[in-house]
């Protein structure tokens, strides 16, 4: 199988040093492997996403230097497969329907049970009130937030190790899911699908074999495992990189357009330059 990395970023703002260092070492570990780099577009959330975003995506990697095969898979292209899988879930008897809120779940929470995590890593830990509420027969909930049941989805399987190079590097295996991570949702309302279960399915269909992202997100990988054995798809090795921060040690975002590739681009910064400022020489991305 080809070595193949990926950039994934999503159009709600402007790219900034992160992006770009994330990006970078996915092409260099591609280019050093004789591998392809892909590029992405996590644009399933239509009520942030633009074009004029998008298009400005397209602009700054170009000018980092950064090619990728055409055309570029839009996850918003891609609800239909989406849909796919969640009727494989469904029909397995691993989602169940959600009518809680956000205010709902943190009152419910608001008493934890003694020595319970609070947090997992797709937020605060749902208590499982709508867990047997509605009945899994029948057809899939179209206008619905739909969860997996992480106990049942867990319970007859034997959860599969990933290789992890940038935290412990070597095999590792989710850690007791039922009470660290809880019952994720999988499809939200207002998007029909989620990040998790979208980002899985779109590295099995681009054959993605290394995914290189930052250290933020690498609680998200036991899910991301989860559901690729549930869907009956591979597991890629992942590589988690330490973030870009500023000077007072606060990891950038998108709000941040001080820091963005567009400002520094305007005040007349190189491609080289950028490479400097993250610590990533020339030689780094070709050798």
């Amino acid at each position: 199988m080809t070595f193949r990395t990926r950039f994934a970023p999503s159009p709600t703002g402007p790219l900034h040093l992160g992006h770009a260092y994330s990006a970078l070492l996915a092409q260099q570990m591609a280019a050093r492997h004789g591998g392809e780099f892909l590029l992405r577009v996590e644009d399933i959330d239509q009520s942030r996403a633009r074009r004029a975003w998008e298009a400005q995506i397209y602009d700054d990697l170009r000018w980092l230097g950064l090619t990728w095969p055409m055309p570029v898979m839009r996850q918003s292209d891609r609800l239909a497969t989406y849909h796919d899988a969640l009727d494989h879930l469904w029909a397995a008897g691993l989602l169940y329907r959600c009518d809680c809120n956000r205010r709902d779940i943190a009152e419910t929470l608001s008493a934890p049970q003694e020595g319970a995590p609070l947090h997992g890593p797709d937020g605060l830990i749902y208590p499982g009130t709508c867990r047997t509420k509605h009945p899994r027969t029948g057809p899939r909930p179209q206008d619905h937030a739909l969860r997996l049941d992480m106990g049942e989805a867990t319970s007859a399987m034997t959860l599969r190790p990933y290789v992890e190079t940038g935290l412990k590097p070597g095999e590792i295996a989710p850690d007791d899911p039922v009470r660290t991570i809880g019952d994720i949702v999988l499809a939200r309302r207002d998007m029909g699908t989620s990040y998790h279960l979208s980002v899985v399915v779109d590295d099995a269909a681009q054959q993605i074999t290394d995914v290189v992202r930052g250290v933020d997100l690498a609680a998200a990988t036991a899910i991301h495992v989860i559901l690729q054995q549930l869907l009956e798809l591979p597991t890629p090795r992942y590589h988690h990189h330490a973030l870009i921060r500023d000077e007072a040690g606060k990891r950038l975002a998108k709000r941040d357009d001080a820091r963005s590739l567009a400002t520094y681009r305007a005040e007349g910064r190189t491609p080289d330059g950028i490479r400097a400022m993250i610590g990533l020489s020339p030689s780094d991305l070709t050798g």
